[in-house]
């Protein structure tokens, strides 16, 4: 998400022609898509996004567990 918005913000410096990124070639302003891409890939190829949303999960189903377990008293204040 952080590369996208690099991207859009360089391309509407360079569309506008303010600053100094007027100047730039538009492969260099194109070049964060690019690296957005390259992000996506890896992170899908190397298992990154499922082990997060796996850890998503997870952590909502804890959240779930100790709601219970407070609402039925069995969960232990800590101090």
């Amino acid at each position: 998400m952080f590369f996208l918005l690099i991207g859009v913000v360089g391309i509407t410096l360079k569309y506008l022609e303010i600053g100094p990124i007027a100047a730039w070639s538009w492969w260099v302003v194109l070049a964060p898509f690019g690296a957005a891409v390259l992000w996506w890939w890896w992170a899908d190829a190397s298992g990154y996004t499922k082990k997060k949303e796996m850890e998503k999960m997870d952590k909502r189903k804890q959240e779930r567990i100790d709601k219970q377990r407070d609402a039925m008293g069995m969960l232990k204040k800590r101090k």
